[in-house]
């Protein structure tokens, strides 16, 4: 089957903006490769010198400590992209990324989205905004590791999901991947998550979960996210 790189980077919001034959020379720089579930893409202290766009699958990024803990920074699937830190200040890689599924992934090379960025201002412009997102995100994920506890994390964390009109989430989660997001154990999560259940605010069967009252959720973790 034949990819179509350069409708792929047209749908990023990182290069949506470039021109054509920038879109052309970026393909042309551009690596295809094919991943495994559970292959390693990176790790902390590799070279940042690509960007990774996700064609299909999931990859997750992650950060480990010495004793073996996980803490999942983000989960990425097919459309997004990573690893654009790198490009903006040359260093390595700061976290571990995996993939979750068989992925096929895009690797385009620092020295060519450098070069889109500084022929193409809006360019230049939605790199600035994705690291600016990426810093919200991980400094509200540290203020809640600071200040919820562990049932109040999981709780905003499925009020975050993506949910279908029944109200399942789309994505399906172990309780190891919550857990690895939340910064939690298995454990805990499933004791967290038993305890909604038999309040009746969401039901979990085979891995799927459906919120049932999204308000109470909400009202519990405090956040106005009860109404997404």
């Amino acid at each position: 089957m034949t990819i179509d790189v350069i409708g792929i980077l047209r749908r990023t919001d990182l290069l949506g903006s470039a021109p054509t034959e920038d879109l052309k020379a970026v393909a042309a720089a551009s690596r295809l490769r094919n991943l495994r579930r559970g292959q390693v893409v990176f790790t902390t202290g590799d070279s940042g010198d690509t960007v990774i766009v996700v064609i299909s699958g999931r990859v997750k990024v992650t950060v480990r400590s010495a004793d073996g803990g996980e803490l999942t920074l983000a989960i990425i699937g097919a459309g997004g992209l990573f690893g654009e830190l790198g490009v903006a200040d040359g260093g390595p890689r700061s976290g571990d990324a995996e993939t979750l599924d068989e992925c096929q992934l895009l690797f385009i090379p620092r020295e060519t989205v450098q070069d889109v960025c500084a022929r193409v201002p809006s360019v230049a412009l939605a790199l600035a905004g994705s690291i600016a997102a990426m810093l919200r995100r991980l400094t509200e994920a540290t203020a809640d590791l600071v200040f919820l506890d562990l049932p109040r994390r999981v709780a905003k964390m499925l009020l975050s999901q993506p949910r279908g009109e029944d109200g399942v989430i789309r994505q399906r989660m172990s309780q190891e991947e919550f857990a690895h997001q939340v910064g939690g154990t298995r454990q805990s999560v499933n004791a967290a998550l038993r305890g909604f259940e038999k309040r009746g605010w969401i039901e979990v069967h085979d891995r799927a979960i459906r919120v049932k009252q999204p308000a109470a959720l909400g009202r519990f973790a405090g956040t106005e996210m009860s109404a997404s």
